[in-house]
């Protein structure tokens, strides 16, 4: 029974930051500069969510997870697909154990 608590807690704590943005902003429109910050956020939170397991994909070789974002930002950066920069990186990375 206590379970069901907590997933009905966690349910609210998660709905509640969810829906008052939606309830009190109806039909504000927000400045500018408050727009940019906002559409900027995912991009940050990716960022601190990747960098991380760049430099710790293998600890022991810093190189390998360098050289694997190195390629998927060069494919990114000439407008490859997303499957593509995934899947280039992944080559990259294959043919570098190959050869190292």
């Amino acid at each position: 029974m206590s379970m069901i608590w907590i997933i009905v807690g966690m349910a609210i704590v998660t709905y509640i930051p969810r829906v008052l943005p939606l309830t009190i902003l109806e039909g504000k429109e927000l400045p500018p500069f408050l727009q940019g910050v906002l559409k900027n956020i995912p991009y940050a939170v990716l960022g601190a969510l990747i960098f991380p397991g760049i430099l710790l994909i293998q600890p022991e070789n810093i190189l390998f997870g360098v050289i694997g974002a190195a390629a998927a930002f060069l494919l990114a950066a000439i407008g490859a697909d997303v499957m593509l920069v995934v899947l280039g990186s992944i080559v990259v990375l294959s043919v570098y154990m190959l050869i190292g």
